[in-house]
């Protein structure tokens, strides 16, 4: 059953657990994601590594799904994925995208913008061994946003794999399948706070590679 209209209008949530001071963030928006990542790794938010990654087809139209971060640096945040998937072949044809971490445990939520990058493939080889075995299998397996018929196919891709490379053989890094870095020329920290003011503090990327931090209207 459909939620009526009005039961919609009527949820809301006060959020007053904490406030964002702009004296008090880092210098280094880096930094301040690694203190409010580590926070909510100390809030046991459930996977605090979800990020929404949203990404532009060549028509112009924005598609968006929930990635794993795995890597972060003085450079960007790290993903993996199936380079022949809809959004590798999105971020093939537009190199900017856009990540969205939410995490209602802190009533906060963080945006960033910046242009995608491959990683190397020694860093995706890397990764990719790191993986359990199942799902080193299922990257080869998978024909990543493709139709297919029903899920039979793949399970019998995956027996035919797992017969392949046995138990112990290591499986190789499949050549359609690897990592992407964001480079944030933008972030914006938002804290949730009462009737509706929020405190919003962004970071901006300037032409000679330094950070400006300001506040943001709610």
């Amino acid at each position: 059953m459909n939620t009526p209209l009005h039961s919609l209008a009527d949820i809301r949530k006060e959020y007053t657990l904490k406030e964002l001071d702009i004296t008090t963030t880092s210098d280094d928006p880096f930094a301040q994601f690694q203190q409010w990542f580590n926070e909510a790794i100390g809030a046991k938010v459930p996977e605090p590594n979800a990020m929404h990654l949203a990404t532009v087809s060549a028509e112009g139209h924005p598609s968006g799904r929930i990635v794993l971060l795995k890597g972060l640096d003085s450079k960007g945040f790290t993903f993996f994925t199936n380079y022949e998937s809809r959004k590798g072949q999105e971020m093939k044809g537009h190199e900017f995208a856009s990540l969205t971490f939410f995490w209602p445990e802190l009533e906060r939520q963080l945006r960033i913008e910046g242009h995608i990058e491959k990683v190397s493939d020694t860093e995706s080889d890397i990764y990719f061994q790191s993986r359990p075995r199942g799902s080193q299998i299922g990257a080869w397996a998978s024909p990543q946003s493709t139709v297919i018929e029903s899920r039979d196919i793949l399970a019998e891709k995956q027996h035919q794999l797992e017969e392949k490379f046995g138990t112990d053989q290591p499986i190789p890094r499949p050549p359609h399948w690897g990592g992407y870095r964001l480079l944030p020329h933008w972030l914006e920290f938002w804290q949730g706070r009462p009737s509706r003011l929020h405190d919003r503090i962004v970071y901006k990327l300037t032409e000679d590679h330094t950070w400006i931090k300001q506040r943001l209207a709610p």
